[in-house]
């Protein structure tokens, strides 16, 4: 996830078809709904677009929460998610296809205790219907969690798990990893094929229901447009994922992008960057000044959209 590595605080929403590299229109979305906060990542949103979950921070990163949204006719109702948030960092929720479990990661103690822990583990909420109220965190526990980092879960229709670690069995730096669901219960964690993974960074992956393609970052890769780039990968018929594909300049900046989410129900991908349209050039007044640096493609976290389609 790079957590530890890179600063990286930013939303985008993106819709593309896969298949072709034409220009893709890249716009700020939901900009009235996060306008009040600093930075903005990470985003999962139900199937009918009536709730949305996301991280806010501080500019920094002191501070990580994860914020609720639920949509009423004309505006959002936000809320902390987690009360006791804000000592320890809460981020990149991820919402299950049956909307009954919230998965997150965090570095909050498994026990009451005041120390900070010293790495990231999975965890989640649960509730018995979507009117219901999320419980109490829950750690997710072994065979997922481990005493090295584990980020950005991601779930599919049949309850397997794909996440984020650096834990020493890695093809590389970060890996993604796959821990199928099995007789009620999670099995051991195991890194996805070189068609994904590589001796570099690759984290944050969001796979699809039926598990059919997935969309993760690459770090400074040979074939990359600069910093973190999204790719996709098929699954074959035999099993096997395809060498992932870059998503290409039109969706990819030259600064940090990652953190993908898809709404299938509007085809539209949603993911995190760090991009800036801010130029060094002459200024004529201090309002010319300030109105630059609030744009929105400011190197802060922000939210954008753009139409994406799989083949």
């Amino acid at each position: 996830m790079l957590y530890k590595v890179l600063s990286v605080t930013f939303c985008i929403i993106i819709t593309f078809n896969v298949s072709g590299q034409s220009k893709k229109q890249v716009e700020p979305a939901f900009t009235n709904l996060f306008s009040e906060f600093q930075n903005v990542r990470d985003f999962s949103m139900n199937s009918d677009g009536t709730e949305v979950y996301f991280t806010a921070q501080s500019i920094l990163e002191e501070i990580s929460i994860i914020v609720q949204a639920i949509k009423t006719e004309d505006s959002w109702i936000k809320k902390q998610l987690i009360t006791s948030s804000g000592k320890f960092k809460d981020l990149e929720p991820f919402l299950a296809p049956d909307g009954l479990k919230l998965y997150f990661a965090s570095n909050r103690p498994t026990k009451d205790s005041s120390e900070v822990k010293k790495d990231f583990d999975i965890w989640y909420l649960e509730r018995k219907n979507k009117n219901d109220n999320w419980s109490d965190p829950i750690n997710i526990n072994t065979p997922i969690n481990s005493e090295f980092n584990e980020f950005y879960p991601s779930v599919s229709e049949n309850g397997n798990l794909y996440f984020t670690s650096d834990r020493p069995n890695s093809k590389g730096k970060d890996d993604i990893y796959l821990s199928e669901w099995n007789s009620g219960a999670y099995q051991t964690p195991v890194s996805l094929s070189d068609s994904i993974n590589s001796d570099g960074y690759e984290f944050n992956a969001i796979i699809s229901p039926k598990e059919d393609f997935l969309i993760f970052s690459g770090y400074n890769r040979e074939d990359g447009v600069g910093s973190g780039d999204l790719y996709i990968s098929n699954k074959l018929k035999n099993g096997d994922w395809e060498r992932s594909r870059n998503l290409g300049a039109s969706i990819n900046s030259d600064k940090m992008d990652y953190c993908p989410f898809i709404d299938f129900e509007t085809n539209t991908l949603y993911f995190t960057s760090k991009r800036s349209a801010i130029q060094p050039r002459d200024f004529n007044s201090l309002d010319e000044f300030k109105k630059a640096l609030n744009n929105l493609e400011n190197g802060q976290s922000k939210i954008y959209k753009t139409s994406f389609k799989p083949n």
